[in-house]
């Protein structure tokens, strides 16, 4: 459902703006909305400073603050905007603009992901599927304490011969050095660090520790390596021949090495370098169900295979378009199972005592190399469920970005940390009874006559 003057949307941009609020020397969606309302004779110079030309051009740019949205697109005729597939609030005429176009609206549903289009003398054009709706926790909450966020550091290992990693440490404001504390570790740390970013992390750990949903928690944002410094090394030499193979460049395929191999070397790396460094500074819990590790797409499969290696490090696990397919498969003659093997191990290997979930999009990518990113992720799921796992998959209509994630991030948590007792240090995870009783997800011909 819309409602007029809160959802606000311009078309016209790939990336979403307004996790917590519009960029510094921007404006935000409601800021838009109330000026194309009070002071029309200004809102032309605005959105053509808040976007780029190419994107207004496009349709597909849009920018959103919680339930307000601002949209914006050129098109000779009156567009229609249609917001999850129903009729949006009607297209405005920019003062002084011939072809330029405006709408505010509210999307009622928060901590979701929402799509829209336009429909012109007919014809469905731009849009987006992927413009997350945050909800309040994903906005740092009037009284609730900011934690302190390290400045960014670098640690040169040796299990991958010199290659250069830099990371972050966050510490929340509760955190007392007498009591140990939670810990989590994010893949492709640098994405999740801004608190007006696309994933606004900190303001929903701040906000979900300050309710007491999730435990007080050391977090580590930590990026892909680097190995272009060290080329005389058994890493580089392997990191390079994968890069001129696939024609990616070395900081890609290095991270690849990283996130996508199926062995225990990246979980050994987390716990004998990186948080090893970090234990000597901050009094950290050592038992898995303390321990949580999360990311996105490479950083994914990366975090499921840290708990699958390494299920006394790590026993929660949150994947985003997790890339469960055969992208490192068989590159290394030592490591003989890929990504897109691990359904089966699943299935077939020892039960580990981890908490899974899972999240992917209907629109996610596929190729001709690696696979379907969504169909791995739904083997995934239905091998969870039929090993009988704690898990969960939040499948949805998104491309390979994190927007649905991020959306969801504080029900993640939540979930994830659901029990949490702190005066424990093991559980014995079991699946959901609401979960155990759904069946298998099956898989329908959807783009096809």
């Amino acid at each position: 459902m819309w409602k007029r003057f809160v959802l606000t949307v311009v078309l016209g941009g790939s990336a979403y703006v307004g996790a917590a609020q519009a960029a510094p020397g921007s404006y935000t969606a409601s800021q838009l909305g109330e000026m194309a309302r009070a002071r029309p004779g200004e809102l032309k110079a605005a959105v053509v400073a808040a976007f780029p030309a190419a994107d207004l051009q496009a349709g597909t740019a849009w920018m959103g603050q919680g339930k307000d949205f601002f949209f914006a697109t050129r098109a000779a005729s009156r567009p229609e905007l249609r917001i999850d597939d129903a009729a949006g609030p009607a297209m405005q005429a920019v003062s002084g603009e011939a072809g330029l176009w405006w709408a505010s609206a509210e999307i009622s549903q928060v901590g979701k992901l929402h799509a829209f289009y336009y429909v012109v003398d007919g014809k469905k054009t731009g849009g987006r599927l992927d413009v997350p709706a945050f909800g309040p926790l994903s906005y740092l909450q009037p009284g609730v304490p900011s934690g302190t966020l390290s400045e960014e550091m670098v640690f040169t290992s040796r299990i991958y011969d010199g290659m250069k990693s830099h990371y972050w440490v966050y510490v929340p404001a509760e955190y007392d050095p007498k009591v140990p504390a939670a810990l989590m570790v994010f893949q492709d740390g640098a994405g999740y660090i801004k608190r007006t970013g696309n994933n606004p992390a900190l303001n929903v750990i701040d906000n979900l520790i300050a309710q007491k949903k999730i435990p007080v928690m050391i977090c580590v944002f930590i990026d892909p390596g680097e190995i272009a410094e060290t080329p005389v090394t058994p890493t580089y030499t392997f990191v390079k021949g994968f890069s001129d193979k696939t024609h990616r460049t070395l900081k890609d395929s290095m991270r690849s090495v990283l996130y996508d191999t199926v062995s225990d070397r990246y979980p050994r790396f987390l716990r004998d370098e990186i948080l090893a460094s970090v234990q000597a500074k901050y009094n950290i819990r050592k038992d898995s169900y303390s321990r949580a590790i999360t990311g996105l797409s490479s950083g994914g499969i990366c975090s499921f295979n840290a708990a699958w290696q390494m299920p006394d490090q790590f026993s929660r696990v949150l994947t985003w378009i997790g890339s469960f397919t055969a992208i490192q498969w068989k590159e290394d003659p030592a490591v003989p199972d890929g990504g897109q093997d691990y359904a089966e191990k699943v299935l077939r290997e020892p039960h580990r005592n981890i908490r899974v979930w899972l999240q992917d999009g209907a629109n996610d990518q596929e190729n001709k190399r690696n696979g379907s990113w969504p169909l791995a992720n739904i083997r995934m799921a239905n091998t969870l469920k039929l090993k009988g796992y704690d898990f969960h998959f939040s499948f949805g209509k998104g491309t390979h970005n994190s927007a649905h994630g991020a959306a969801e991030f504080p029900q993640e948590m939540i979930w994830l940390w659901r029990g949490y007792d702190p005066a424990k240090t093991e559980e014995t995870y079991v699946i959901d009874p609401a979960e155990k009783d759904k069946p298998v997800f099956r898989v329908a011909g959807l783009n096809r006559e």
